[in-house]
């Protein structure tokens, strides 16, 4: 049999095209890990594995509290309770739906599990056992998982880009997306507390510190003021609430006023909040996130609008309906308009169209 190539111009171009990473302006381009979770700007204080060390604290007066991983414990920070509480922690390997099978039969018997893996191993991987063998039920397992959105430089395979989207039609389950350290430290209790199912997109290792300044108090369900202006309303979640916080920083600086409304709860949404900011708002309205535009807070958020018939000037931010590409995170976030710097262009650029029109 005689097999004949296909013309040149005809094949297939590669799936990842080799990419430079940005020049510093000095002929030197800067390159950087895949796995760097720079979430911030250098300088500003963190803490280090929050998440763990609330749980961990929490459990010692709350013995009905477990913790189990698919053998992601020091990827999750849950090293920190199997540290402090030993004979209360399960490691189940790599076996997501086990895992969540295993949550589900000890919150039957009286446990609150906190189970932890990556969020593309939970809404992919586990659907169907949450669905059926936790939210169906409305057990309280708290569903704890890192690497939400874009945190992730190694590509498709750990980037969570559409975990909002796939738990948000699932009945029963709250959903939790916290900004910082503060917020995470403030939501363990909060999530253990609450009596049925939750999913809680982490953030892991040394986690920004921003809230401690706003004099802020995590409530489920509740939307948040962290400042306010005339000209734009920004709704944000998860460290998405960080960035938009700089960038109207440098808006104040053009003589652009900023609304901040923090939306950690993306499930139930705080409509009566998001509303009413969104009556009150200036020129536009823009939701920021750390997730698909397809599915997530924005979708949300746009459609409780609508509802309300509240028609304002509506944009988003957030990640492209398709899947991403690997790299260093910096590069990454500048390159899908996660980064203060492309917030704040998007952001001018929406206002000149509307002045110009």
């Amino acid at each position: 049999m005689k097999i004949t190539k296909a013309p040149p111009h005809s094949r297939r171009k590669p799936k990842y095209e080799p990419r430079l990473a940005p020049d510093r302006g000095d002929g030197e381009r800067l390159t950087t890990s895949a796995m760097i979770a720079s979430l911030d700007a250098e300088g500003r204080e963190s803490v280090s594995a929050p998440f763990g060390h609330a749980l961990a604290g929490l459990a010692t007066s709350r013995p009905d509290i477990v913790g189990l991983s698919a053998d992601l414990a020091k990827y999750t920070d849950l090293h920190v309770f199997a540290q402090a509480h030993p004979d209360r922690f399960y490691q189940m390997g790599m076996a997501e739906q086990l895992l969540f099978s295993a949550a589900a039969g000890l919150a039957r018997e009286g446990f609150t599990p906190f189970a932890t893996t990556y969020a593309v191993f939970a809404s992919r991987r586990a659907y169907d056992f949450i669905c059926m063998a936790i939210a169906e039920e409305a057990l309280p397992v708290k569903i704890a998982c890192a690497l939400p959105g874009l945190i992730s430089g190694y590509g498709p395979s750990h980037q969570a880009t559409e975990d909002l989207a796939i738990f948000r039609g699932m009945p029963n389950l709250t959903i939790v997306d916290p900004c910082d350290a503060t917020e995470i430290a403030q939501a363990v209790p909060a999530v253990a507390a609450h009596p049925g199912p939750v999913y809680l997109r982490l953030l892991r290792g040394k986690v920004p510190d921003v809230l401690s300044s706003y004099d802020y108090r995590f409530e489920i369900g509740k939307a948040k003021h962290l400042r306010h202006g005339k000209d734009v309303l920004f709704i944000a979640s998860g460290f998405m609430t960080m960035r938009v916080l700089d960038a109207a920083e440098r808006l104040q600086a053009e003589a652009i006023d900023c609304t901040v409304l923090h939306s950690p709860t993306i499930k139930p949404l705080d409509v009566t909040t998001i509303v009413e900011a969104a009556r009150a708002a200036g020129k536009l309205v823009i939701v920021a996130e750390n997730h698909s535009i397809i599915g997530g807070l924005g979708e949300a958020v746009a459609s409780c609008l609508m509802r309300a018939g509240v028609s304002k000037p509506f944009r988003q931010i957030g990640l492209p309906d398709e899947f991403l590409d690997a790299g260093a995170l910096p590069t990454l976030h500048d390159q899908y308009g996660l980064s203060v710097d492309r917030i704040v262009a998007r952001t001018r650029a929406w206002l000149n169209e509307g002045s110009a029109s």
